[in-house]
């Protein structure tokens, strides 16, 4: 074993302490904010999500008319790019007609209840209309354009 071979080894330990020390300096200085962790988990976790889920924004409506026996239901939903404006209302028959505008030319619309899938398309002002809409799990699809890119906005199930 050399001279060097032996001072390599100390200074290896030199160089421990002193990071341990500057380690502790900067705990004494400037310390971890306590809920950085947990923020940095749910940043990670929740990462992407408004790409795969449309967002549902409930408008001038209580929670409880989701499933309640409102008269009138108005749900908003968006990927970021291009946002979707439904009034739900019930009919004398017992169904449901959907109201619906579309802030984006959209090529074609659908809705989907089930095995059932009903399309339609939009006016010049982004209207679109689906009568006699039964009761259950319903989800609205529709398929835009964006420059030369075609893209699909499908929204969360919600039940009429």
């Amino acid at each position: 074993m050399s001279e060097n071979d032996g001072n390599n080894g100390g200074d290896n330990h030199e160089d421990a302490e002193l990071f341990a020390h500057l380690r502790s300096l900067w705990r004494d200085v400037d310390p971890m904010p306590a809920a950085l962790i947990d923020r940095m988990i749910a940043a990670v976790a929740t990462e992407g999500l408004s790409a795969e889920y449309a967002l549902l924004t409930l408008v001038d409506q209580p929670l409880g008319a989701v499933r309640g026996d409102a008269d009138a239901l108005t749900l908003q939903f968006s990927d970021g790019t291009t946002s979707i404006l439904l009034h739900v209302t019930g009919t004398a028959s017992g169904t449901h007609r959907i109201d619906g505008w579309v802030d984006t030319a959209a090529g074609l619309i659908e809705l989907a209840q089930g095995e059932r899938i009903r399309t339609t398309t939009a006016s010049d002002t982004g209207r679109f209309v689906f009568d006699d809409v039964p009761d259950g799990l319903t989800l609205v699809r529709l398929t835009t354009t964006v420059g030369d890119e075609q893209r699909t906005l499908s929204t969360p199930q919600f039940e009429l």
